[in-house]
């Protein structure tokens, strides 16, 4: 397990090596400009924040629902990656999002929570927040499985 502010359960996960730069950072992290802030796999959190840029804004001047999906997608995901050992992964099989109110261009914070870690699925709430007020929340179910050697 690592420690600090970037606790994950196991220094040899995708995770753990990506942090450490010993594993390529996915592309969709770039353009979502999604930034750990801290994790502890014990205790089932995460904080990311992320920067919703214009480009990801709908007519209305407002963030586009699917760029928050995006969002909660990797912040959900993402705790549950930072459960696992070398050789496995994960997979979101479901996705359940609740938007609570517009979001603007600019920077949202997410916090994800541990609801349930099995052997093969895990359950996660996301929440979005911008400027202190939730913004959107997601239901999350996720498959564990074995990813090959690269």
């Amino acid at each position: 397990m690592s420690t600090g502010p970037f606790a994950t359960a196991d220094a040899s996960g995708y995770l753990s090596r990506m942090l450490r730069g010993e594993a390529a950072r996915a592309p969709v992290l770039d353009l979502l400009d999604s930034r750990l802030q801290g994790v502890d796999a014990a205790a089932g959190t995460l904080t990311s924040t992320y920067q919703a840029g214009a480009d990801f804004l709908n007519p209305a001047g407002q963030v586009q629902g699917g760029m928050l999906s995006a969002m909660l997608d990797d912040l959900t995901a993402s705790l549950v990656d930072a459960t696992l050992g070398a050789g496995q992964g994960v997979a979101t099989l479901n996705l359940n999002v609740s938007f609570l109110r517009p979001a603007m261009a600019g920077q949202l914070t997410g916090e994800a929570r541990l609801l349930r870690r099995g052997r093969e699925v895990c359950h996660v709430m996301g929440t979005l927040l911008q400027d202190g007020k939730e913004i959107a929340t997601a239901v999350t179910v996720c498959k564990i499985m074995l990813v090959p050697a690269r």
